[in-house]
């Protein structure tokens, strides 16, 4: 089958440059993404493309191309769904706050009310693919509801994982490692659905990157790539204390063994810890599926990985601390760079929040400046801890425009984002409008220590 019209439920990271290359690639196809959430569509449509809600670098001109010829951006779900050959579903599965599996399982309501809304919705045969990560099985879920529906409507459902990285999802989505595919491969009706997808793909992806495998295996799948990725970031992050204790240097650990094939050397970047959307939230998941099912060996490794990332992020907020003569009560900190990694402005799991939110623990005034991350961005991080009221994050937390009136008159500046900006900073002039002695902490590795030291800071980098 042909598909002429796509709707994409979700607005966010994943639902909005995806369907971005999809209408650029495919201007035959319609693509139409739907959000109940009216101010994230009205910064979609704004007149200008920079001001879309998404910083991605290529995404702008790409809503430029495509925007209003093929691509559309909406708040009418219910027409959407009505008129799509192909639904995408692409909302928000954070990890629950309450309840069974608190903490850990995913929480699946906001992609059952999806469901609800399609087969209330849906006239006619519809294939409903599955964006947002989701634990195993959860497309039978989805089938449950669909098939229930009384209104003779068939549905076929498929699992199509993203697989970007934020800062780089253009290039992914363009020149993708593999497109993977999961759907009822044992039955014609499945494989109509599958290949359905494939031709959209095939406009611009090799055939031979595309992978078509069962459902259950795609949903594992992505789960599985993000706890192996982030199974390396701590790995290397547990070699850091280790290196620091030793006169060891992480750099040069994480070269040496990623030169061995076998390993490479991808994903052994030392740093204050892993942030994101997906990390944290993936492992948690497949931790609380291994335990449901029984195999707490197995859920007892993946947690590992994420108390590790806790302990470096605390480590490192720790260590600033007692640097600071074990006080930082009162101490003006400037933390460059709150964005969870460069070249986007997602804050999710960032490590600076929780950087943060220990030095304001330890009655620190933290002024932070970060290039794309607004504002009430940062203020709605802290707040979202509940550590501590509003109106006191906002009393102990400025947000400036820029580095260098960051810094002016702290006792320390740390950065947590690796953006490439801070490598260009004066920091001859940032190091004369501190306070003495200067401290300068390094949570990305990012910056040369002895052009640092000869300038006359106090340099602290992790693992070294």
């Amino acid at each position: 089958m042909k598909i002429k019209n796509i709707c994409c439920i979700g607005a966010g990271y994943v639902g909005g440059p995806t369907m971005a290359v999809i209408a650029q690639k495919c201007p035959e196809v319609n693509v139409t993404v739907v959000d109940i959430n009216e101010q994230r569509i009205s910064a979609w449509n704004d007149k200008d493309v920079e001001n879309i809600p998404i910083y991605e670098p290529g995404l702008s001109e790409i809503v430029r191309e495509a925007r209003g010829r093929n691509l559309f951006f909406s708040t009418d779900v219910d027409s959407a769904i009505d008129q799509a050959d192909m639904i995408f579903i692409s909302v928000n599965t954070p990890t629950k706050t309450y309840g069974i599996g608190k903490g850990m399982a995913a929480d699946l309501k906001y992609i059952e009310l999806c469901a609800r809304q399609i087969a209330r919705v849906a006239k006619d045969d519809k294939i409903v693919v599955e964006k947002s990560t989701l634990p195993v099985r959860t497309a039978q879920a989805l089938k449950n509801i669909l098939d229930h529906t009384g209104n003779g409507v068939n549905f076929q459902i498929l699992s199509n994982p993203e697989f970007l990285a934020e800062g780089t999802a253009i290039d992914d989505l363009l020149y993708p490692d593999r497109v993977l595919i999961g759907g009822d491969i044992d039955s014609d009706e499945g494989k109509e659905a599958v290949n359905a997808l494939v031709d959209v793909y095939a406009h611009w992806v090799e055939k031979d990157h595309i992978l078509t495998t069962n459902v259950w295996s795609s949903e594992l799948s992505k789960l599985t790539a993000n706890a192996f990725l982030a199974q390396r970031v701590s790995s290397i992050n547990a070699m850091s204390e280790l290196c620091e204790k030793t006169g060891a240097d992480v750099n040069e650990v994480a070269k040496a063994v990623g030169m061995d094939t076998r390993i490479g050397s991808k994903f052994l970047k030392s740093s204050v810890g892993f942030g994101g959307s997906c990390f944290q939230k993936d492992i948690l998941n497949l931790v609380y599926i291994s335990k449901s099912m029984g195999l707490n060996e197995v859920a007892d490794y993946w947690e590992q990985v994420i108390i590790m990332n806790d302990h470096q992020k605390r480590r490192f907020a720790a260590n600033m601390v007692r640097t600071l003569f074990n006080t930082v009560s009162g101490k003006k900190i400037a933390l460059l760079g709150w964005a969870f990694k460069k070249d986007t402005n997602d804050t999710r799991e960032s490590a600076a929040i929780y950087v943060a939110d220990y030095l304001l623990n330890e009655q620190a005034e933290i002024v932070v400046y970060d290039p794309k991350v607004k504002t009430e961005q940062i203020y709605a991080d802290l707040d979202y801890l509940n550590t501590r009221s509003s109106e006191e994050n906002r009393k102990r937390v400025t947000v400036v425009n820029s580095p260098y009136e960051a810094s002016r008159d702290s006792h320390a500046v740390a950065v947590l984002t690796e953006w490439d900006e801070f490598l260009k900073l004066d920091w001859q002039k940032i190091h004369e409008s501190m306070l003495k002695p200067a401290f300068l902490f390094d949570g990305r590795r990012l910056l040369d220590r002895k052009t640092k030291e000869d300038i006359g800071f106090e340099f602290y980098a992790v693992g070294s």
